[in-house]
């Protein structure tokens, strides 16, 4: 079992800055094994993929939307994934979770991931 907990999150003024964290734990975890998102999913809408990291690091995905203002990375050292977010938009305001799968294909999808955490609320103001 992964447990996940994702911090960081609050309010931040449009154009700002704001880094998210994702700490995994569990019994006999490697977490290099491991694949890990962030997802983000506002009221009413479907759960959707940001950004995804390998297990090493590299190779990475983002979403259109935040490409070129968002970055992901990992130190499995420390068993924590990372989201910096930089410039953020009202639109990127809702609950960002992280999420952990050994899978290595469709990893765009909320279906793939078998580990989630709670998620952590963001509020951008315009």
């Amino acid at each position: 079992q992964v447990q996940l907990v994702e911090s960081g999150g609050g309010l931040v003024q449009a154009g700002g800055s704001l880094r998210l964290s994702c700490v995994a734990s569990g019994r006999s975890l490697r977490f290099s094994d491991y694949v890990v998102a962030w997802f983000r999913q506002a009221p009413g809408k479907e759960r959707e993929v940001v950004s995804h990291v390998s297990w090493t690091g590299a190779p990475t995905y983002y979403a259109d939307s935040v490409k070129g203002r968002f970055t992901i990375s990992r130190e499995n050292a420390k068993n924590t994934v990372y989201l910096q977010m930089n410039t953020p938009q009202p639109d990127d305001t809702p609950v960002y979770y992280c999420a952990a799968t050994h899978a290595a294909d469709g990893l765009r999808s909320s279906t793939q991931y078998h580990y989630w955490g709670p998620g952590t609320h963001v509020a951008v103001s315009s």
